[in-house]
């Protein structure tokens, strides 16, 4: 049987405010070999049509979409495959979550954070709300309201940290 040589499969996590990038972002990662891109957006618009109205329902669906996906992307992870995960790693507890896959899986991450300003943030949500091509629109007012919640990655979190301004 042929031997290959391979790197080690990554777990990819992205950290930051909507319409920061993250998804943009995601997509360019996920054109390496051996790399597959999960989308929370998606899997949520797919399994949950017409379910999200308010933070409440994400946090609910979010968690169910993490709980059923954890050992899925160990797998993935174990296997070879790096993986994209286009959720977004904005708190303490969702970071956790992660980490308890890739440190399942015995793989590295990288945790990419998108520093960008609400203005700018508020500005591109804008305008992809006009576009109407995301699965969920957010207001002015919801976008404050989500962004309460971020919490920016700490060194003592223990992430190995890319960070795009």
């Amino acid at each position: 049987m042929p031997t290959f040589e391979t790197t080690p499969a990554v777990l990819h996590m992205v950290c930051g405010k909507i319409a920061s990038g993250k998804s943009s972002l995601a997509q360019r990662l996920a054109q390496a070999p051996m790399t597959v891109l999960i989308s929370e957006d998606d899997w949520l618009a797919r399994l949950y049509p017409n379910e999200i109205h308010a933070i409440a329902d994400y946090v609910r669906c979010a968690g169910r979409l993490r709980a059923a996906m954890a050992g899925h992307i160990a797998a993935l992870l174990q296997a070879g495959m790096s993986v994209v995960l286009d959720f977004p790693a904005n708190t303490l507890a969702t970071r956790a979550w992660a980490r308890g896959v890739f440190e399942q899986a015995g793989a590295p991450h990288c945790l990419h954070y998108l520093d960008v300003p609400d203005d700018a943030c508020k500005a591109r949500l804008r305008a992809r709300n006009a576009a109407g091509e995301h699965p969920f629109s957010t207001s002015d007012a919801e976008f404050d309201q989500i962004t309460r919640h971020f919490v920016a990655p700490a060194p003592e979190e223990g992430f190995d940290v890319v960070h795009h301004a």
